[in-house]
């Protein structure tokens, strides 16, 4: 959420940035309701000192009959107070919605763009892998190694699902265990197992309500909501908290199904595993001081990419144009891996940088070491990586002439030692 006071001192620069992330949001609507909101609190706060003053005349006037007036004039005034205050709570509560409702800010580092043909690529392989073959694409190595069941995918759950059999689900259990020791072990995450339901307030918080409702799966008698990331679960542990300045920074990973309901183009994706209402993923959530979110998400950034690096998977760096950020980020990286047999990028993390966005909506804090007010802290998640396109990666980047797929070096010891991937 934007910080209101800065909305209102500075409406210009938040309408050009409402231009340069070619979307819409409620500014005018909220610079006329906090007009509104100020000057019936001014006319309140007036009232208020009115009748005080008068309050403390009264006792001292010795005319009854002017008393008793000035008595009867102060009731009159009360009661215009609480019609005041009564007619402040439509204006508040329809201000509090439409500032969730405006997109975070672009931090001034973020290239200007209308759109994704904008984004600007920071860092990519300069020669792609090539095969003495023809490669396959992965859903024809699942089907032909008898470990991705389409079929039996759709008749459980319908289209855009399938199932992961023998050793396709064996390398996705190595690859997520793979994922969460790297990061505990040499990226200084702490591990955290959330629940997989959330109340509504966590997805306000993380900005995912009210904007993104319709892709989300609710229980509709509990108001419980299926998480679309861990992100959601893992920032609003610390929801409405005030943390030691000693504490920051904060980094949990965790693992989580996640679901979504995409609004998937016809005909888009239709083939594999690419796109799907259900997937796994291994999430990097980071709480962290101000003056160090930036440096921050280099390093979320680089933890994302060692995860390729060592599964030996060609990778790019992209930098998101305001016109392709999110709703929530601030400045926004993606890394994509290259399928082999799709002859595609595929993007496996988004790595962002919320700065207080988030932490206003969630109300996270930290109080200075020097005792001075908390401060809101600065988010930052990325995901570390998601499942199943790293799958997929695995398995098209690594076949072999035979259609067998060689198990990366770095899995081999959560597959028990196994080298191939055969029928």
């Amino acid at each position: 959420m934007i910080d209101l006071s800065y909305i209102r001192e500075h409406p210009e620069t938040v309408r050009q940035a409402l231009v340069d992330l070619n979307t819409t949001g409620p500014l005018d609507e909220i610079l006329k309701l906090d007009e509104q909101r100020r000057s019936v609190l001014a006319a309140i706060e007036s009232s208020r000192a009115e009748r005080n003053r008068v309050s403390k005349m009264i006792p001292t006037i010795e005319d009854n009959t002017e008393r008793q007036a000035l008595v009867a004039s102060m009731r009159q005034v009360g009661d215009q107070i609480k019609q005041m205050e009564e007619s402040l709570n439509p204006i508040q509560e329809r201000l509090d919605q439409a500032l969730l409702e405006m997109p975070n800010m672009p931090d001034a580092s973020v290239p200007i763009g209308p759109d994704e043909s904008h984004n600007i690529v920071v860092r990519q392989p300069e020669v792609l892998p090539s095969f003495a073959f023809e490669p396959k694409p992965h859903w024809e190595l699942g089907e032909a190694l008898g470990i991705i069941d389409f079929e039996r995918g759709v008749k459980v759950s319908g289209s855009r699902f399938y199932v992961l059999k023998g050793d396709g689900a064996r390398l996705q259990r190595a690859l997520i265990a793979f994922m969460l020791d790297t990061h505990t072990r040499y990226h200084g995450y702490s591990e955290v197992y959330p629940p997989y339901m959330v109340r509504r307030e966590c997805l306000v918080g993380t900005g995912n309500l009210p904007k993104f409702a319709e892709n989300l799966y609710m229980d509709t008698e509990d108001d419980l909501w299926l998480i679309p990331t861990a992100e959601v679960p893992v920032t609003n542990l610390y929801r409405e908290e005030i943390l030691e300045e000693a504490q920051l920074p904060v980094k949990h990973c965790a693992y989580t199904a996640c679901f979504r309901r995409e609004k998937m183009s016809a005909g888009r994706d239709t083939r594999g595993i690419k796109r799907g209402h259900q997937f796994d993923k291994v999430e990097m959530v980071k709480f962290v001081k101000p003056e160090n979110s930036l440096d921050e998400l280099m390093s979320l950034l680089d933890n994302a990419e060692d995860i390729c690096r060592r599964l030996g998977l060609p990778h790019r760096v992209v930098q998101m144009c305001t016109g392709d950020l999110s709703f929530t980020a601030a400045v926004k990286y993606d890394v994509e891996i290259w399928a082999g047999g799709c002859q595609e990028w595929l993007e496996v993390s988004s790595c962002s940088n919320f700065k207080d966005f988030q932490a206003r909506r969630a109300n996270i804090r930290y109080r200075p070491a020097d005792g001075s007010r908390p401060r809101w802290v600065h988010t930052l998640n990325g995901s570390g990586l998601a499942l199943p396109r790293v799958l997929i990666g695995v398995l098209e980047n690594n076949q072999l002439p035979d259609g067998t797929i060689a198990v990366p070096e770095a899995l081999q010891p959560y597959l028990g030692g196994q080298q191939v991937i055969g029928r």
